[in-house]
């Protein structure tokens, strides 16, 4: 944000600020409106332009920047009581410490094409209302009588710029930020967790929880990440330094994520290099893969259909691409799967070329990764409704059950779902918000979002279940005895073996595994760039040049972690961290981060900022959610996981009770990084306990620092 930005932001007659730099605009409107502001301009505009006045010196002179002062005729008369003309005569150059400060005329403005988008004229957030002004700011002792400057400013850079960078384009953000939020999950667990819930009676719960939860919380964090300017683990100093601990939980749950989920798109990548066939090889049970039991269900002919067979996609999927039956569970998981760690070499070579420059180029992938799965479920859309049963699989998906409302779990399920769906606590929409314009509408981002990505997770159900219907038309069965499958069988066994009976099925097959891919793609780049941009953030003296090789050691770290994944147990690895290494501890530490902001912080003061940035105070609806409405939704999620016991079961193996408490504590590493810090920053803060603990909830950083330009106005 440049300093003419932040000046016209401390006045109260900011309209006068905009006649002066735009005297087209201005004189469209009526003087006679600017009467009673001119009255009062000279009781209010002498503290106000004090507070604009002077600057930290010591940030201006690390800077290196000079201050040039547009000076309107009009207004330097009130400040001085003299005739315009007289007034601006005697304002001269005034120059402290590196800074030059400089009058100009009204007439010497700079051209349009030189402020930011949305300065010339004079509204730059979209929005009528008159900026708040900022009267807590002066002139320290040393500073010398200089002229006053106006309400209107400019920064303008003698140096090297110190920005920090900025997407291309507004949709670049809008599709990263779509991209995350809208995964695999969104294809997968919604539509299960929908008719296991009541079908259609479970989108009351899931819209009720993601109003008053999931969407104030994805909210918040848009507006932190924009005001603030920083990634996950620096941006604490700005809010509540004790809290800092949450940035590096994030990161480490962040990381703990990238160890399994990239190997789900390893496992399509493989489906899709094997869908360039004229037959698809989950087609037939005649594979050196298959066993006696592998039963085709679609032969009309057959009639030995046992308890024990198996159809071919089942097998292609278990002895051909997972290989577990060379597996005996967690205790003797195998060796290296070759093929899945060639296919992770490829997907992690993707990953770091979309990330290694920064949002830049990330920005440009996400317009083919993040629209591609819409088109995708376009097609499988209309091709599944033309089957026949469709119609059975949808009224099964929509159909309402009202009693399983009354349950608790199903409420439970609905918060969950939408939480992990939107993706607050990873430091992703902290990292994705920081490189926007400081008075981007992040509200209105925040809203089309969330609707997208609930619209997204209601589509991809009506795609399975119009497939499953089809399924259950053929096998005779019903719907329910279909859709037994859950997580990613759904995705590899289910709907793979319902592509092989399509025509045209190899085409289909084709493009639902390149969608599958590019939704993990999506996410995967957010997830690291959540990290990446929290870690520079935190020591960018040390990593700030040297991004590409930052970026290359944390893609090796996480192939090396992903090893155990690759292996012929690898499928109960992967669920192994999807259960215990995100579930709670996340939501623990958003727990954390919406008490930190909405109680410690202050709700005062972080409405203030989303005036300063958009214009307008959150309306108390969201102040109530974020006070009271979220953390409760929170802590009922978290009560929810601890009170009922993992039992997990994959294929035929079920966990041993020895899994949960490792579980446990995997879990736990990432959330023990929040009171470890706590008690480090008490420790090395100095005073007595008393002044170590207010020091220690006390921003470090001024909140009214300018954040696109790194300026402190001094505090009085």
């Amino acid at each position: 944000m440049s300093l003419r930005s932040s000046c016209r932001r401390l006045t109260t007659v900011s309209e006068l600020s905009c006649k002066a730099e735009n005297p087209t605009r201005a004189s469209r409107i009526d003087r006679g409106k600017f009467e009673p502001s001119l009255r009062v301009a000279r009781a209010s505009l002498l503290p106000v332009a004090l507070a604009a006045k002077w600057t930290s010196k010591q940030s201006l002179k690390s800077s290196g920047m000079a201050v040039i002062l547009p000076l309107n005729n009009e207004i330097s008369a009130l400040i001085s009581e003299k005739e315009p003309l007289d007034a601006a005569k005697d304002m001269g150059d005034c120059k402290e410490n590196g800074v030059l400060i400089k009058p100009s005329e009204a007439g010497n403005q700079p051209p349009a094409s030189s402020l930011d988008k949305g300065e010339a004229g004079c509204i730059t957030n979209g929005y009528s209302a008159v900026q708040s002004p900022v009267g807590h700011s002066g002139s320290s002792d040393g500073d010398r009588d200089c002229p006053l400057p106006s309400a209107a400013c400019e920064l303008q850079e003698l140096g090297k710029p110190t920005g920090r960078e900025t997407w291309s384009k507004k949709t670049d953000f809008m599709l990263s930020v779509i991209g995350y939020a809208v995964d695999l999950g969104n294809v997968w667990r919604f539509p299960y967790i929908a008719y296991q819930n009541g079908g259609g009676a479970f989108l009351i719960p899931y819209l009720l929880m993601a109003v008053f939860g999931g969407i104030p919380l994805f909210y918040m964090e848009l507006v932190l990440g924009q005001y603030h300017k920083n990634g996950a683990i620096s941006i604490w100093r700005k809010i509540c330094p004790i809290f800092k601990g949450i940035g590096y939980a994030t990161c480490i749950v962040a990381l703990y994520v990238s160890f399994y989920y990239n190997t789900i798109m390893a496992w399509a990548l493989y489906y899709l290099y094997s869908s360039f066939t004229t037959e698809l090889p989950w087609t037939s049970c005649n594979n050196v893969w298959n066993t006696p039991n592998c039963t085709n269900y679609f032969l009309k002919d057959n009639i030995t259909w046992t308890k024990y067979s198996t159809s071919p996609a089942e097998e292609f999927y278990i002895r051909q691409v997972l290989q577990v039956h060379r597996s005996h569970g967690l205790e003797d998981l195998g060796g290296i799967s070759w093929h899945l760690a060639i296919c992770l070499f490829f997907i992690f070579i993707v990953v770091y070329f979309t990330i290694w420059k920064g949002v830049k180029t990330s920005g440009k992938v996400v317009w083919v990764t993040a629209t591609f799965p819409y088109l995708v479920l376009f097609i499988l859309l209309i091709r599944g409704a033309t089957l026949p049963g469709a119609w059975r699989g949808l009224l099964f998906y929509l159909k309402p059950e009202w009693n399983k409302l009354l349950t608790t779990q199903v409420w439970v399920d609905a918060a969950a779902q939408i939480f992990f769906s939107l993706g607050p606590g990873f430091g992703v929409l902290l990292a994705f918000a920081s490189y926007n314009k400081f008075n981007n509408n992040c509200y209105k981002d925040a809203l089309i979002i969330s609707t997208v990505n609930c619209l997204t997770s209601f589509m991809s159900g009506c795609v399975m279940f119009t497939v499953l219907g089809y399924m259950a038309e053929m096998r005779n069965e019903d719907v329910g005895d279909v859709a037994k499958d859950t997580g990613p069988s759904l995705l590899f066994i289910t709907y793979a073996e319902a592509i092989t009976n399509m025509p045209a099925s190899t085409f289909f097959a084709i493009i639902f595994f390149i969608m599958l891919i590019t939704l993990g793609l999506d996410s995967t780049f957010a997830g690291l760039e959540g990290v990446i941009t929290a870690v520079l953030d935190e020591y960018s003296v040390l990593l700030r040049k040297h991004r590409e090789w930052f970026v290359l050691g944390l893609i090796i770290f996480c192939y090396l972690g992903a090893l155990t994944t690759l292996t012929y147990g690898g499928a109960y690895v992967v669920k192994f961290f999807e259960e215990y290494a995100t579930g709670a501890a996340i939501i623990a530490v958003v727990f954390l981060e919406s008490i930190a902001v909405s109680w410690f912080y202050g709700m005062k003061r972080f409405c203030r900022d989303v005036k300063e940035m958009l214009g307008f105070t959150p309306g108390w609806f969201w102040q109530t959610c974020w006070v009271a409405i979220c953390p409760i939704f929170l802590m009922f999620i978290i009560a929810s996981f601890l009170s009922t016991p993992l039992k997990i079961k994959l294929f035929d193996y079920t966990y041993p009770y020895w899994t949960a408490v490792v579980g446990y504590c995997i879990g736990t590493s990432s959330f023990i990084c929040v009171p470890s810090y706590m008690v480090y920053k008490i420790i090395i803060t100095p005073g007595t306990f008393k002044q170590r603990l207010l020091r220690s909830i006390t921003p470090e950083v001024e909140d009214n620092e300018t954040p696109n330009s790194g300026v402190h106005l001094n505090s009085v």
